[in-house]
């Protein structure tokens, strides 16, 4: 579906992405996870062409994406931290995404699950930050896209709230659409996801099927595998091990 090879990007002397390649494969769900720092929201950047790497490429269906950016309309997104025009009533936000792809296919249905229709009236600016992750996480699926990436989808939402967002991330998978979600809520990954990608000083320590990295950890349960493949990297650079790891 969707693909990076061999991505690099640095800020000045700081490598951020040192020749990553990772594909998105329709009707599976990827977990991004790392240290804080370590270059998945620059990753999530590229993928978006919000920030143009260094050298590699990106490709959709196998070709590489085009520079005027028109595969971006087969791309859902939902950022960590919303940034919605405050001015704006609930419903109109949804009305100028519409204005902006006339004719397009919608899929409505977190609008409806998450009750936004309740808040149809209410800007944006005085929404709680709970009800800015439901509108985004809502705005993200709305033109039912191909490829959804998810920045820390659940903070914020109550447990009823975090399992329709979950619900709905099984049926896009179902669908065959291609997912990345980047969280540091390992127990919730686990539960939803299908493969995993660990990305560490700018380049991915492991990429593949969680299953995967349970065996090559001898762990049962995703966080302690993963703090299993921190602390050993850890070692490897000669630094003290820890017993807690954020993804």
């Amino acid at each position: 579906m969707i693909a990076l090879e061999g991505i690099r990007k640095a800020y000045g002397r700081r490598s951020v992405l040192d020749g990553v390649s990772l594909a998105l494969e329709p009707g599976r769900i990827t977990a991004l996870v790392g240290p804080n720092g370590t270059g998945k929201t620059t990753l999530i950047k590229v993928i978006l062409g919000l920030t143009r790497p260094d050298a590699g490429r990106l490709l959709l269906d196998g070709e590489p994406v085009d520079d005027d950016g028109a595969y971006r309309a087969r791309i859902g997104y939902a950022p960590q931290a919303p940034r919605l025009p405050e001015n704006l009533a609930v419903g109109e936000v949804f009305a100028m995404l519409r204005a902006l792809r006339p004719g397009a296919a919608l899929d409505e249905r977190l609008i409806e699950d998450f009750g936004l229709r309740g808040e149809w009236q209410t800007r944006v600016g005085t929404l709680s930050g709970g009800w800015r992750q439901k509108l985004s996480s809502a705005c993200a699926f709305l033109f039912a896209p191909d490829v959804l990436l998810l920045d820390e989808p659940t903070a914020g939402l109550d447990p009823v709230s975090s399992g329709l967002l979950k619900a709905q991330l099984r049926a896009a998978r179902e669908a065959g659409r291609a997912v990345l979600i980047s969280s540091h809520i390992l127990s919730e990954l686990e539960e939803i996801a299908d493969d995993i990608a660990f990305l560490s000083d700018g380049q991915f320590r492991f990429s593949g099927p969680i299953s995967g990295l349970l065996e090559e950890t001898g762990m049962r349960r995703l966080e302690p595998a993963v703090a299993a493949l921190l602390r050993g990297l850890r070692v490897e650079q000669g630094g003290a091990p820890r017993s807690r790891v954020r993804a």
